[in-house]
């Protein structure tokens, strides 16, 4: 063991001897062991150098620094390669000495420049210009201000699974008025209520979950106690085989049926009085189910909704599909709610082991899917009479029926969701629709946006959007509203008129040829 002093004229010895042996090609045995510490073989003698950590000795912090430096310059000459390896191992040699604070220093310094510049974005409107977009940049103004993600938990997947424990650990159980409702085919459905703290004029919004939630789900409770703070009415559509209740028929749900949902929007306005306006929220797959319900229920919507509003929806099923078997993440996403489906329909195993006991219907293989295409394609199409999976996925997809809408419908989707890829937003399409508005957000998952230091779970982006959107188009006060829903109803036929009159002349054009060939 060497004493400190006689450490610095070990190591000037030491540094002659290294040039040397660079010189001549010679290979001499040196190993760096632990911070603190040389061993080398010179002569056939082994020496060993152990200098113990005293921080407040400035003369041993700068002899170990000059044994790194030295021992990074012998790694270079000794490589014999370019002046580009050569830069490089110094750099290297320069960074390994930095100290461990200026490394972390360093690194949260470009963190932050990164999340300011591209995580911290307004988020983009796609919109017609005309009253519908000019109406929720005055009235909206989260719209206005720029959307802040949480600072630790940006990635879209971690948006997803965080916003999800953190809700469900911490908003509390919510106490419905349960209504059963018996469909026409004999089958039933929950409609949870909840207006505590609501006037009878109240307006009424109907919530649709998405693909297995049910009205206890997190993110609908997060709507929910939005709503009951803002004074507005809630209810909950569960769909067949969901929240509790046992199936009636063999019957369950898919993204592209909303027969089971005209039935639940005629009993809701029945339900609510007459003056009370009605809004519809649908998340996810719940989205597609409201959004294929107002594009092919046009007028019927027009005439029960005063707005609509979806979050985190699907918009092409088919790249959805596809977005959600990516590795590893995406896929293990995917597994998950595929396992939940299989849950679901293992839970009515009794009802239909004897209808399709003689079918192609094979039950047993479909408890065993990994993925939600794959039980669409076993199950799904099979039960509503698609012939394959993909005409399932076409006839549910929303993305191209957008000008069908006639109802006010704000839409909330994140740019990195990985159940919906940003290409597959149809932004131009919402960019020439009157009825249409999508607000993209740069990061937010699928139903995650959550945003502050520690997300709160009374605040929230996705809640927050949701209640200053309905408290103006439901309450409207002022009736600012209802005049800028009837100028996009005029721009609405106007478009619909252009469109059927560009049609006209190629109609009977081809009528005209059918008469000359005969």
């Amino acid at each position: 063991m060497l004493t400190l002093r006689k450490c610095d004229s070990r190591l000037r010895s030491w540094r002659h001897q290294f040039h040397r042996w660079s010189l001549t090609k010679s290979q001499p045995t040196a190993q760096i062991g632990p911070v603190g510490s040389i061993e080398t073989t010179e002569g056939g003698s082994r020496f060993c150098i152990q200098i113990e950590r005293q921080p407040q000795l400035s003369g041993e912090l700068l002899c170990s620094s000059r044994l790194r430096v030295q021992s990074s310059k012998f790694a270079v000459r000794s490589l014999h390669t370019s002046s580009d390896s050569a830069m490089f191992y110094y750099m290297y040699a320069y960074l390994s000495n930095l100290p461990r604070l200026h490394v972390v220093g360093l690194a949260v310094v470009a963190y932050v420049v990164y999340y300011l510049i591209q995580v911290v974005k307004r988020p983009i409107i796609a919109c017609s210009d005309g009253p519908f977009k000019q109406y929720l940049i005055r009235k909206v103004p989260t719209l206005e201000n720029k959307y802040w993600p949480t600072f630790w938990c940006v990635e879209s997947r971690a948006q997803t699974v965080m916003a999800s424990l953190l809700r469900s650990n911490s908003l509390p159980h919510v106490n419905y008025r349960r209504e059963i409702l018996t469909l026409k085919d004999g089958g039933e459905v929950a409609l949870d209520w909840m207006e505590e703290g609501c006037s009878p004029d109240s307006p009424c919004i109907i919530i649709l979950p998405g693909l297995t939630g049910e009205s206890q789900a997190e993110y609908i409770k997060c709507l929910v106690f939005a709503a009951q703070q803002s004074g507005m009415r809630v209810v909950v559509f569960n769909n067949r085989g969901l929240g509790g209740i046992e199936l009636k028929t063999p019957r369950l749900y898919c993204a592209a049926n909303c027969e089971d949902l005209c039935e639940v929007v005629q009993h809701v306005r029945r339900t609510v009085p007459s003056h009370c306006k009605l809004g519809a929220t649908g998340i996810s797959m719940g989205g597609l189910i409201l959004g294929n319900y107002l594009a092919r229920k046009s007028d019927e919507a027009r005439s029960i909704f005063s707005a609509a509003k979806i979050i985190s929806v699907p918009w092409d099923v088919h790249k959805g599909s596809a977005s959600i078997e990516k590795p590893v993440i995406n896929s293990l996403l995917g597994r998950h709610l595929a396992s939940s489906l299989c849950r679901t329909l293992r839970k009515h195993l009794d009802i239909y082991r004897d209808i399709y006991r003689d079918s192609d219907i094979d039950i047993q293989r479909i408890l065993r899917c990994r993925t939600i295409k794959e039980f669409d394609e076993l199950f799904t199409a099979k039960q509503f009479g698609y012939a394959h999976v993909n005409d399932y996925y076409s006839d549910a997809t929303l993305h191209n029926k957008l000008d069908n809408i006639s109802v006010p419908l704000l839409c909330l989707s994140a740019a990195d969701d990985p159940f919906q890829p940003l290409d597959a937003i149809p932004i131009n399409a919402a960019n020439n629709c009157t009825h249409v508005a999508i607000v993209i957000t740069a990061r937010g998952g699928h139903i995650g946006f959550l945003e502050g230091w520690w997300p709160s779970t009374k605040d929230q982006y996705m809640g927050r959007l949701f209640t200053e959107y309905f408290t103006k188009a439901l309450f409207d006060t002022d009736g600012e509203f209802q005049h800028t829903a009837n100028e996009m109803h005029e721009r609405f036929l106007t478009k619909q008129t252009l469109a059927l009159a560009s049609t006209t002349p190629l109609a009977s054009e081809n009528e005209a040829n059918k008469v000359k060939l005969m």
